[in-house]
């Protein structure tokens, strides 16, 4: 435990340099921006930004994505209140009540217990990252190959099967990542493969073509052809402020929705909707009576105040299985791990020995961008609201020049900018026909890695497949695989019958 406090201090050391505190700011803010813009989320955004980690120190270009993902959540809340329009998919339940509130001349109690709640649950859910993510990354670092396949194996099953409307639809998006995981070199033998004499193929497809590709492009293009010119009447803004009542109504809606929220981050079970579902489902049924009656008709501040701090404590908690054993369970955390792989830097137990400097200062960076977006939020709602009024067009055309000079600044390369935008189009597929994206990225990201645990494994077994199933650990990840497989359809199968 003092080990845990020296290093937590030492990430604040780190975190504190003035260039760390203005690439957290400047995360924050952006991050806030974009979660008000409805339509933007945090996955296009650092998508997009990607290639700055060709320019930018790696903790500082990580404190700053880590800024824009939950500063997005903070944002988001702010469209669901006044116009109904969640800019998040966490800030869906967020809209069911604060639109309600915002309607009947009380926004600025659902924005301020908003800010507030997201302060409150951000803060509770970094304290349990910092006690429990070395604790889970020391147990991890004992594995060996065959548990590390198994490993990411549960990757790839939770990831296909959750993230997405169909586990068909995952599985198969899954294998495209794969597939382009597998071109380029042969990490062991060194042998060319699958890249159809493309001399840029030979270092494989980079991670960064396929990320800005298949969700900042893809996002434009796909607003662009089917989104049309949806307009949204904007709700009244008032101060953002609440009366002794609603702060004695928030505070445990806050406690609860955080304590929901954050084991459901740490798992892959399908990023903040089902928490903050949750934590909605919880306030109704515990509401006094007297307070009942606002659901659904002038909005409970319960209603808000409890998934906004599920919301926030969820996506806190994205942290604990991204750094300890570099699965991401939503899909701005594999943008993320794709993040750290483009610097070289493999998330998994060892990264708390080899990059303990920079783990650290991300952790500590989540204490001061809390603090950050606290103070961004509340005085400054006015100012995000403006956002409200960009028109599409130019909003979508800048995200488009925007990663294409970010893309082509890489390497200078043109063969690059035709990838991308093949890509983009293959992501406007997928989107159209509701396959999910982020199992592409995992693919390619893991493929590799999971490629080389597997033949160290056969290589321990001797060639024998009966390595996985005679270690304790590697059988229990195998069968907690098939139940993730398995126990969907059982259940299905039990309401049909």
């Amino acid at each position: 435990m003092l080990e845990t406090w020296n290093n937590l201090i030492g990430g604040f050391v780190t975190a504190g340099t003035p260039i760390n505190l203005l690439w957290a700011l400047a995360g924050c803010a952006l991050g806030t921006a974009i979660g008000v813009l409805p339509g933007l989320g945090p996955a296009v955004t650092v998508a997009m930004l990607l290639p700055i980690t060709g320019q930018v120190e790696a903790t500082a270009s990580m404190i700053f994505f880590a800024g824009i993902y939950y500063g997005a959540m903070y944002g988001g809340s702010t469209t669901s209140i006044l116009l109904n329009t969640p800019g998040e998919t966490g800030t869906m339940v967020t809209a069911l009540e604060g639109f309600k509130m915002a309607k009947s001349g009380r926004a600025g109690a659902a924005l301020a217990t908003s800010a507030i709640g997201s302060f409150v649950a951000g803060s509770i859910a970094t304290v349990l990252v910092t006690l429990f993510a070395p604790i889970l990354a020391e147990f991890a670092v004992k594995l060996g190959p065959p548990e590390y396949f198994c490993l990411m194996l549960l990757a790839f099953t939770t990831v296909s099967a959750v993230l997405g409307q169909s586990t068909l639809r995952g599985i198969t998006a899954l294998f495209f990542g794969l597939a382009l995981g597998l071109v380029g070199m042969d990490q062991i033998t060194g042998q060319v493969r699958y890249t159809g004499g493309v001399i840029e193929f030979l270092d494989g497809v980079e991670v960064v073509l396929v990320a800005v590709g298949l969700f900042a492009v893809t996002e434009a293009l796909y607003n662009a052809l089917y989104e049309g010119k949806s307009e949204a009447s904007l709700n009244k803004m008032n101060k953002a402020h609440m009366t002794r009542t609603e702060w004695k109504r928030s505070w445990p809606a806050w406690l609860r929705g955080t304590f929901i929220g954050f084991p459901f981050g740490t798992i892959p079970a399908g990023g903040s909707e089902i928490p903050t579902f949750l934590s909605y489902a919880t306030e109704r049924k515990l509401a006094d009576p007297e307070f009942k009656k606002e659901f659904g008709t002038t909005g409970a501040i319960e209603g808000v105040a409890g998934p906004e701090a599920a919301n926030n404590a969820a996506v806190t908690a994205t942290l604990v299985p991204l750094l300890t054993l570099g699965i991401p369970t939503s899909v701005t955390a594999a943008i993320l791990l794709s993040a750290l792989q483009n610097y070289g830097i493999n998330a998994g137990p060892q990264l708390f020995e080899t990059s303990s400097a920079l783990v650290w200062a991300l952790i500590a960076s989540l204490y001061i961008g809390n603090v950050m977006l606290l103070v961004l939020n509340l005085p400054m709602v006015g100012l995000w609201v403006k956002l409200l009024k960009i028109p599409k067009a130019p909003l979508y055309a800048g995200i488009l020049i925007f990663a294409t000079v970010g893309v082509y600044g890489m390497r200078q390369s043109s063969f690059d900018l035709f990838i991308m935008f093949g890509l983009a189009l293959v992501g406007v597929v997928l989107r159209r026909f509701d396959f999910p994206t982020a199992p592409v990225i995992v693919g390619l990201i893991l493929g590799p890695l999971a490629e080389a645990q597997f033949r160290n494994a056969m290589s321990i077994g001797e060639g024998s497949l009966a390595v996985f199933f005679e270690r304790p650990m590697s059988a229990t990840l195998l069968a907690i695989v098939v139940l993730v497989l398995v126990t969907p359809r059982l259940l299905a199968w039990h309401r049909r019958s």
